[in-house]
Order: C-alpha cells, then structure tokens, then sequence
C-alpha cells in the first residue's frame, strides 16, 4: 500500500460465527468506521465505510445493474390492517411494538440534523446536471445504501404509470429496473435475483404512500408464497419516486438481520428522498424538452439562414447572366466577359456555401494522418492567389523549418484555414492588403499551456492588417449565420472552421483591437492585450503529439450541448 498515513500494523479484520469483527491495533491515525474513531473490538455490518489513514473501504459493498435482478411476484390484494404507511411528503408518528435495534439515531435532534445532512448530499448529487436517468438514480440508490445500510435494493421506473391521484387507478404497466445494489453479492448465482411482492410496488403507486415492514415475515401484505417468506425478510421499505402527479417508479430496499429493522423516521426520510429524485427526473425531462427545442430552433435558423443566403447567390447569377445574354445579343466580347466575371464569382460562393455546409452538418469522425503543413498553407493559397493577384494583395508565409508533420485531417483542417484566409483577403484594403501566415511548434511547458496535457502542439496564425472586429462581435462571429460582410458572406465560415479545429482537441482564438477572445470561455475567462495597429489575428493550436481521439469528438459535442441545456434550464 502506497498509503504512508497506514501504519505498519494498523488494524485486525477477524471472523467469528460467520459475523466479521474489526479492532484498531494503536495506529497512530487511528481507524474509523462510518465517521467514528474505533476505541474497542468493532461488528462490521454490510455497508460500513472502514477508513485507515488516508484510504477508505467499504464492508462488503459490490452493486449490480440487470432487468433480469428484479421479480414481481404475487398479486394479493393488501389486507385493510396496514401495518406501516407514510403519504409523500406528509408526515406520520408511527409507534413500533418490535423489540429491535432501530437503524437510526435515537435522539430526535439528532435525527434530524442526520436527515438534514442525508438531503444536502442528495441535493448535491442532483444538481451536477447527470443527463442519463439511470446514472442519476444509480447515484440515489448509493446515497441511500451509504445511509440506511440495506443488504438489498433497487429503484425501477415504470413506463405506463398513470398520474397518482386520477379517477382511474395507476398501473404498474412495463417496469424498468434503473438500479440495483447489493451490500454482500450473493455466494449463488441463482440468488441474485431481488423478487419483491407485486402487491406492495402496486400499493406504493396507487396510493404515493411509502411502505414499512419492521418485521416483513409477520406482514398481512406479503403472501404465502412470496419470496419475502422464502428469503426472511426481516425488515423492508418500499417509497414512491415521484413529483407532483408524475409518477416516475419507486425505491425499494430490505435486510434479513433478525436485530436490525428500519424505523418510521427513515420511512419518512426514503419518502423525502423518493420526493427529489422524482423532481430530478421531471428536471431532466424538461431538459431533455428544451434541448428538442432548441435544435428545432436552429433547425429553422439554418434554413432561414440557407434560403437567405442562397438568395442572393441566385440573384448573383441571375444578373451575371443577363449580363452575358446583353454581351452575346450586342455581340460585344468586354459586356459579356464582364458578366462572365460576375457569375463565375457568385458561382464561387455556392461552392463555398456547398462545402461549408458539408462540413457544419458532418458528424462523421475525422480521418487523421501525418501531414505537412506547409504543403496544406501552399494549397491554401493557390485557391486564393487570383484574387490576391486581382487586389494586389501581399501574402507572406513563414514556416518553422523544424516543424515536423502533425497528424490532421487534411481535407477538413484545409477548409479551415481556406475560410480563415478567404476572408482576410476580404477584409484588406485592395492595393494596401498584407496577410501573414505562420506556423510553428510549440513543445514541454509551452504546448501544455497552450493545450493542457499535451506536449506537442502546431501552431498557425493567419493576421491581416484590415480594420478588425469589435470586441462585442468576436464572439458573435463564431456562431452560424452571423456575417461581418452583410449580403457577400454566408456566416458560416467560422462556424465551420471551429468546429473543425474543435474536432481535433484543438482550439481556435481570435485578437482584434487590444482584445483575445476563445470560443467556450465567459467573458470573465478571456484576456487583453495593450492597443496594437489594426487588423486582426486567428490563432489555431493543434494536438501534434498522437492525443487526438476522434472517436470521442461527435458524441463529446453532443454530450456538453445536452449538460448546458440541463444546467441553465
């Protein structure tokens, strides 16, 4: 053990009549169990959390997840003579005439401040915005085992329930099991399976009152032949998951220890329990709704954004062409090549607006190879150099000499940089225009600040010496359909390009007017520079040392959109 806060003989685990004892052996740090510190020879009970120094255990704790763990059986129909019942959320004194050892402190302050504490780490799970129900309720159930310490439990979700509380009475319908647990896994293969009366999972939903057995082999409610005689059950709860009139399923636990029984405070406590995680999962659902929302919301911005654009392409070649037709009717060379200008231009922007869209609507992975990234900027600027030559632009390029290959996806990461080039030429000043494209490599400390983790990263900035953007639109042209050249751009350029550097681990920034802006920071999170000349810079930095999972890209994107909604909904 690497832990140095264990002594050498810390503690003895010893058996004794199939029960486990634990005694500290004078560590210096002392061993705990559950929070207190051992001063003599200890019985262990499934669930204990045993801590020596630094290390924490659990006794006996091991969890499965299986529909085919859980049983319904029996139907019988409760006798009028309820031994324990609570209604969620109220409240209820329920005397106990069982001579046990109750599961909960005696002292009422305390329970109370107990219970408190119980919810607070229930909160605390369900606000960290766990978009899988079952994850969620897998967290729940492990509060719940570290709390009431149950040999047994589950939580089930049913998919047919009507609402508690209607004219007609709920069903359990088809039943998912979400979670399951167990304190100590069965020697047995064939008792892993958690049969649980039927009768008493239907109660729970029909009524949303949580049920208590103090002494289950004596219960009216449980029949004959239930596995609860089979496996005498000593003590079980069984609580409502729900949120208002939604019924979401229910969580059931159980022990067999004949001096161990559950009390009515934690019938009310799982009832309270039932009552969050039911409002966590109504949370989660209205998530899940506004998240449908808003991707149908962006369905109709793309579109609108597409028909916006395509327009006006049209009309382009629209009028090109009359050009032409003009030119051919006079039969006059210079009319009809200056339409010809006209349409091959608009004809560019449909190639463009083509591509782009490809690549913004792609979800394939990307296809990564060692490639040059000189060769990739020569490429680049090929497509531009006859607009360059047109406008007089100067483009300068400055490679490290050094740079090795880095592993890309040549032909997305080349529409990148196309678009981060196509529109600095755009935005210089013709005859005046100056582009500077450099690439280099950052290693060891540098590339771990500029991408934590990793100690190989290229770096490429493309800078233009135009008039920049405002800092209050540099995060604004990172989002699709927004475009700082009115009617000639598309507004998905940069869209494209950050998705693109993204999908690489990477990450795209951008300095105009004293100002740095990275897409994913708040504002807070973003830095400035002292006022410089005008013109603007997008830096890229790339992953090149192999850490690229583009398995993970796709699902990862959709993943962080599905937690924001979750979170700020």
């Amino acid at each position: 053990m690497s832990d140095t806060t264990v002594s050498r003989r810390h503690a003895e685990l010893t058996p004794a009549d199939g029960l486990w004892y634990l005694r500290d052996l004078g560590s210096q740090n002392g061993t705990w169990v559950n929070g207190v510190r051992l001063s003599e020879r200890t019985r262990l009970r499934p669930g204990d959390q045993i801590r020596c120094g630094s290390t924490l255990f659990v006794f006996g704790a091991t969890e499965t997840k299986d529909q085919e763990t859980v049983k319904l059986v029996g139907d019988k129909v409760i006798d009028a003579t309820v031994e324990r019942g609570l209604r969620a959320p109220e409240m209820a004194v329920i005397d106990s005439s069982d001579s046990v050892v109750l599961a909960e402190p005696a002292e009422p302050r305390a329970a109370a401040i107990d219970h408190l504490r119980v919810i607070y780490r229930l909160t605390t799970l369900l606000t960290r915005g766990v978009t899988d129900r079952d994850e969620l309720l897998a967290g729940v159930l492990e509060v719940v085992f570290e709390e009431f310490r149950p040999e047994r439990g589950f939580i089930v979700t049913m998919d047919n329930v009507t609402s508690a509380g209607s004219a007609s009475k709920p069903s359990l319908g088809s039943y998912h099991v979400a979670a399951v647990k167990y304190a100590v896994p069965p020697k047995d293969p064939g008792d892993a399976r958690i049969a649980v009366s039927r009768t008493i999972l239907q109660h729970v939903v029909n009524t949303s009152e949580g049920i208590l057995s103090s002494n289950a082999m004596h219960d009216p409610r449980f029949a004959a032949g239930d596995s609860v005689q089979q496996m005498r059950i000593r003590s079980a709860i069984c609580a409502p998951v729900r949120y208002r009139d939604r019924m979401f399923g229910a969580v059931y636990i159980d022990t067999t220890l004949a001096n161990y029984a559950f009390t009515p405070g934690q019938l009310a406590l799982l009832n309270a329990i039932g009552q969050h995680a039911g409002l966590a999962l109504a949370n989660q659902e209205l998530g899940m709704q506004q998240l449908q929302a808003q991707r149908l919301a962006a369905i109709g911005e793309t579109i609108a954004g597409l028909s916006h654009s395509i327009k006006n392409i049209l009309q382009g070649l629209h009028g090109g062409a009359d050009v032409v037709e003009m030119g051919l009717k006079r039969d006059d060379l210079k009319i009809a090549k200056g339409g010809w200008e006209i349409l091959k231009r608009n004809l560019d922007r449909i190639m463009s607006l083509s591509l782009n869209m490809l690549a913004f609507s792609s979800q394939r992975q990307i296809e990564v190879e060692l490639v040059k990234v000189g060769t990739l900027i020569d490429e680049t600027i090929e497509l531009v150099q006859g607009a360059c030559n047109q406008r007089r632009i100067v483009v300068l390029v400055e490679i490290d000499k050094d740079m090795p290959p880095v592993p890309l996806d040549a032909g997305l990461m080349h529409q990148a940089l196309l678009n981060l080039v196509t529109n600095a030429v755009e935005a210089v000043e013709a005859t005046k225009g100056v582009i500077n494209i450099r690439a280099g490599y950052l290693m060891g400390a540098k590339a771990g600040a500029a991408i934590p983790g990793c100690t190989a990263v290229a770096e490429l900035l493309i800078s233009d010496n135009g008039p920049g953007i405002s800092p209050d639109k540099q995060a604004w042209v990172f989002e699709p359909f927004n475009s700082t050249k009115g009617l000639k751009g598309t507004g998905l350029g940069l869209a494209v390009t950050r998705r693109v550097v993204e999908d690489h681990g990477g990450r795209i920034e951008v300095w105009s007017q004293g100002h740095w802006w990275t897409p994913g920071l708040g504002p807070s999170a973003q830095r400035r520079e002292r006022e410089q000349e005008g013109g603007t810079t997008f830096r890229l930095l790339l992953p090149a040392d192999g850490t690229i999972d583009p398995s993970a890209t796709a699902a990862s994107r959709e993943r962080s959109t599905a937690e924001r909604v979750v979170r700020d909904g």
